[in-house]
């Protein structure tokens, strides 16, 4: 408001001063002019005296024209500075804080994207780390079954072979005893055919006979008595040759031809 009325009583002060200088001209110009005079005297006699032409009037002066006063200037009512500057702050404040969330936005999106390239980035190595550990695992597991196929192989050739070993050294040994209880077997002459007498002999491990029963009959009395006999007579039998080969009761077949 203050420059409002500033530039009314400024507009006020131009209209006097031009009306004063306006009035001043006009009365100016309206003065009458000052009359000229001159004396006239008679010269002595001599030539006659002319008078002098007097100067013509000088020419009317036109009027000036009435100067129309200036227009006066619209007042324009300056914006107040200070929310000039308030306002461009706030605008530049909110393009500051729109670039920030963007940046922020665009920051927060790459992280993102990088922890989610190093996650899958983990889990495949961890995924490869695990295939590698299966595969090592599965090539141990393989090694050893085949190292215990190998020990069990071995263990059953060798058990097989044991169990050979032994079903031969026990045979050698059952065919030593019955050789020797065969020698002391009297053959009743009336036996016909080849009937199989089996009987149970129980022995110390020094090869003394204990006892010896009849488990089968030949189907002859006389042929059964004569190799429980003889069995009684062949004592102390064999022993085997291998202590471990020892049975205390053995089952014997005897068959007078064999």
């Amino acid at each position: 408001m203050t420059g409002k009325w500033w530039a009314l009583v400024l507009a006020i002060a131009v209209q006097l001063v031009f009306l004063a200088v306006l009035i001043f001209s006009v009365q100016w110009q309206n003065r009458k002019p000052e009359p000229v005079t001159a004396e006239l005297y008679a010269p002595p006699v001599k030539a006659p005296v002319v008078e002098p032409t007097p100067p013509p009037p000088p020419p009317p002066q036109p009027q000036p024209q009435p100067v129309p006063p200036p227009k006066p200037e619209p007042v324009v009512e300056k914006p107040d500075q200070r929310a000039a500057d308030i306002a461009l702050k706030a605008k530049q404040e909110d393009e500051r804080r729109k670039k920030a969330e963007v940046e922020a936005k665009a920051r927060e999106a790459k992280e993102a994207e990088d922890k989610r390239k190093l996650e899958e980035k983990r889990l495949v190595e961890a995924r490869e780390r695990q295939l590698r550990e299966m595969a090592a695992l599965r090539a141990q597991a393989e090694r050893e079954a085949q190292i215990r196929a190998q020990a069990e192989a071995q263990v059953r050739a060798r058990e097989a072979a044991e169990a050979t070993a032994q079903s031969k050294s026990l045979a050698d040994w059952i065919s030593r005893i019955q050789a020797k209880v065969k020698g002391n077997v009297i053959v009743p002459s009336e036996l016909a055919g080849n009937p199989e007498a089996i009987f149970e002999v129980v022995q110390l491990p020094t090869g003394e006979i204990i006892d010896a029963k009849l488990r089968k009959s030949s189907g002859n009395r006389a042929y059964d008595d004569a190799v429980q006999r003889a069995i009684l007579k062949s004592s102390p039998l064999p022993r085997p040759d291998r202590p471990d080969l020892f049975q205390r009761a053995l089952t014997l077949k005897f068959r007078p031809t064999d």
